[in-house]
């Protein structure tokens, strides 16, 4: 049996359930969406690795229109944001039009029948419109290392947790020194016998200044939501400020740099370690990590930091490129997602058969970074250029939207039933965002991260400006910009 839906949503993270809520609240409830986990949530559902938190804050890390007045710190915990995702798909009505475990095998565009054909673990559908909102983050990424399958200890990444693991005691290795790892490696360290860290490239790493809320304060802003609102003004155009530093501006790096060597200076007093976790890159050109305990936790007395990344696995033996030898009984994979390939892409063909990976051969790249020339009734949520490496990416999201809302409003008032980007609107999209991205520290910083396709050089994952100018650019559909039949 084939399920038909005018719209098929995949995906149930942060992505997912606001475009669903969003079309809801507007009375517009004939979708279906589809999960494949037993539980809605996304990457937070999926990193529950001991000291998962978020980077940005909890006010301002949430839907603007589904406010949360309890939340417990200004750095919420993982679990307390899954949690928050959660209650707003049952708020919201949402769990009757979700069909669980339920992967995504493929999904081709049928041009007789004007409508895409998605094949899944659970059945078939058709649908109208698919949109695709499946996240930056939700496929780990193991590195290419010679023997790891031969490792007979407890081997996983660290957005899949192995809670069965018995790691007390024991001789463990992280792999990987970027935004979980430095939330890992504290914990580990407070369990472990002894604890080795592969370290490819030191980190920045500037303050973390957390706290608890406290119950007066929760009280005043479920008292008063408008407190609410202001706090997160307050803490995003703060946030803003920093996308200055991608840029190089002098007085913005001078005072980043500030921050962040401060920090290390003040944290580490060996000199052997201190030269290690000293990065020798532009700051944010990576990721700017931030975190009050990493830096003590490797030097812990049985805490050992291998400046080099893991090269070869041979049983329990762990060899460095540095070619220093290390015995371990467990290995934990903190070596992120696959973003700059996302999984689905080799699933979805548009016209002509051709596949999204096919098309995104030379890097990913979407007009409006929301539709693609050759796929129609398509729709990507955190897709191309969508990333942000200073601010909140529920910005974003919220952004995209109400692009797509606007978009299937417009279908509707005009009966439209295909509805595809123009390729030439496509291509000076593509331009305009290489033109914002020239002359940014990911491209000129001197590391290699994971924002830049490696096969041609573009910055395809982030967006390079502020984060106020994707919504300017990205928060309103223009029809100028589709074909429609």
């Amino acid at each position: 049996m084939t399920n038909h839906t005018p719209l098929l949503i995949i995906g149930t993270g942060f992505a997912g359930i606001g475009l669903a809520t969003k079309l809801k609240r507007r009375g517009y409830d004939d979708f279906i969406m589809i999960e494949r986990a037993d539980d809605v949530g996304g990457t937070w559902r999926d990193n529950r690795y001991p000291g998962a938190a978020c980077d940005v804050p909890s006010h301002l890390y949430s839907y603007s229109f589904a406010l949360k007045s309890d939340w417990s710190r200004v750095f919420a915990p993982a679990p307390e944001i899954w949690e928050y995702i959660r209650q707003c798909a049952r708020d919201e009505g949402l769990m009757p039009h979700i069909h669980f475990n339920t992967t995504l095998l493929e999904a081709s565009w049928d041009e007789p029948s004007a409508l895409w054909r998605v094949v899944t673990s659970n059945g078939e559908y058709t649908a109208d419109v698919v949109v695709t909102a499946m996240g930056h983050l939700a496929d780990e990424k193991y590195p290419a290392i010679e023997g790891i399958e031969s490792f007979t200890g407890e081997k996983f990444h660290s957005a899949r947790w192995d809670h069965d693991a018995q790691l007390d005691g024991k001789r463990i290795a992280v792999v990987g020194s970027g935004a979980s790892a430095v939330q890992i490696i504290p914990e580990m360290a407070k369990i472990a016998g002894q604890l080795v860290v592969f370290q490819r490239s030191a980190p920045y790493v500037i303050p973390r200044p957390d706290r608890a809320y406290t119950e007066a304060e929760k009280r005043r802003f479920a008292r008063d939501p408008e407190s609410m609102e202001a706090l997160r003004s307050e803490m995003f155009w703060g946030m803003e400020n920093n996308y200055a530093q991608r840029r190089a501006i002098p007085r913005s790096i001078h005072e980043a740099y500030k921050v962040a060597n401060g920090h290390r200076e003040a944290q580490v007093s060996d000199p052997e370690i201190l030269a290690k976790v000293t990065p020798d890159y532009e700051i944010g050109c990576k990721r700017v990590l931030i975190s009050d305990v990493y830096y003590p936790a490797l030097q812990a007395p049985n805490v050992h930091i291998e400046a080099a990344a893991l090269e070869k696995v041979d049983g329990k033996t762990l060899i460095s490129t540095a070619g220093n030898v290390y015995e371990v009984d467990a290995v934990i994979f903190a070596t992120g997602f696959e973003a700059i390939e996302p999984p689905f892409a080799p699933l979805i063909h548009g016209r002509g058969g051709q596949s999204l990976s096919e098309y995104w051969s030379q890097g990913m790249q979407a007009l409006d970074s929301t539709t693609v020339t050759g796929f129609p009734n398509l729709f990507i949520m955190n897709g191309p250029n969508t990333g942000l490496g200073h601010n909140s990416v529920i910005f974003v999201i919220e952004s995209q939207i109400d692009y797509i809302d606007g978009a299937l409003q417009y279908m509707s008032e005009r009966g439209a039933t295909v509805l595809e980007a123009r390729p030439e609107a496509e291509a000076e999209y593509v331009d305009a965002v290489s033109d914002r991205a020239a002359g940014t520290v990911w491209l000129n910083g001197g590391c290699k991260n994971w924002y830049v396709d490696y096969r041609t050089n573009r910055l395809t994952v982030t967006w390079p400006d502020f984060a106020y100018a994707f919504r300017d650019s990205n928060g309103e559909f223009v029809p100028e910009h589709y074909l429609t039949a």
